[in-house]
Order: structure tokens, then C-alpha cells, then sequence
């Protein structure tokens, strides 16, 4: 048998399926300051290292996770102090769908009460779908 090299590192297209983005998305992170250097090439696309791209890609991409007593009920107010996402935000997304049909935000766990609240395990389960935006990691042309 004749030994095939296994390729080495992932093209944009790999890296935008394993992250779950547009690979119009990650070609732009590509763009910035601090995009590794390609490894090599397949076919027309240049490969990256994994290893190298995983910080810039997870500082990207990934929110931040914000502790949360599974059990607790939380008012909008509360989840905006906890998390940063204003309770304007969440009432909202409340209406909103996304784009599979699935809610934006859940419905309210407890709606006794004046406020509606959410348990804080509903929260962080929800806040592992929402993708993160920073102002300050984007570039704008000038």
C-alpha cells in the first residue's frame, strides 16, 4: 500500500462548519491582526493550523459564561445585571424567531407575579445559542 498523507490544518470552509458560522464570517476574522499564518494549501484554499486558530476563533465567537444558580428564578433586570444582555433585549427577542422556527428567547418559567422570571438553568441554556457581538473586536473600514 502506497502511505497518503493526511492533510494538515483546516481551510476557512472547515473552520467556519466547526464553529458554525458563515465562511463569509470567518473570512473576515481572517482578515484582522493576528490571523495565523497559513500551513499549507489544498486543492485553492489555504490551510491553518487549528492550534492557532482556536483562541482567536473562541475569542470571537464564544460568549462569555456567567454563573447562574440553576434553580433561582431571575427577572429580566436581574439576567441584564448577570449577563450584559439588556431586558430590553429579552422582551424583544421574546417575539422574534429564529431561523429554523425556534424561539429567540424561551417563554417565562414563572409568570406569577408582576415579573415574569426564568430559571437560571434556562438562561444559560439559551445563552449557549446566542453568539456573541463586541463592538470592540470589530473593524470598520474607514
Amino acid at each position: 500500500m502506497v502511505d497518503t498523507p493526511q492533510p494538515v490544518g483546516e481551510t476557512l470552509r472547515e473552520i467556519a462548519a466547526r464553529y458554525g458560522r458563515d465562511y463569509e464570517t470567518v473570512r473576515a476574522l481572517a482578515k484582522r491582526a493576528g490571523w495565523p499564518d497559513p500551513v499549507g494549501k489544498r486543492g485553492g484554499a489555504y490551510t491553518y493550523d487549528p492550534a492557532a486558530v482556536d483562541p482567536i476563533a473562541t475569542a470571537a465567537y464564544r460568549r462569555p459564561t456567567t454563573e447562574l444558580r440553576p434553580r433561582r428564578l431571575y427577572t429580566a433586570r436581574e439576567i441584564a445585571t448577570a449577563t450584559g444582555i439588556s431586558a430590553g433585549t429579552i422582551r424583544a427577542d421574546r417575539t422574534k424567531k429564529r431561523a429554523d422556527g425556534t424561539p429567540r428567547w424561551p417563554a417565562p418559567d414563572d409568570t406569577d407575579g408582576p415579573a415574569h422570571r426564568w430559571y437560571g438553568k434556562t438562561i444559560t441554556a439559551e445563552l449557549k445559542k446566542r453568539r456573541t457581538y463586541s463592538r470592540a473586536q470589530r473593524t470598520t473600514p474607514q
